[in-house]
């Protein structure tokens, strides 16, 4: 996803795709620990999301605490 998709986001749709995007990088991490690599994109490109989803969520932090 792009971070503008993510500034769009609530609160808790964030804090709920952050859940999302957490259990998945486990289930892919479990996935890549059996044997199975086709996942390493898949992997890779959720680890950047969930850093993009929690740096607009701390940039909201800081506009809201301004």
């Amino acid at each position: 996803m792009k971070s503008e998709e993510f500034k769009q986001f609530t609160l808790e749709e964030s804090v709920a795709k952050e859940g999302e995007i957490r259990e998945q990088l486990f289930r892919l991490r479990f996935q890549l620990s059996m044997g199975q690599v086709d996942g390493i994109k898949k992997y890779r490109a959720l680890k950047k999301d969930l850093a993009r989803l929690l740096t607009v969520r701390t940039q909201h932090a800081a506009q809201a605490g301004a």
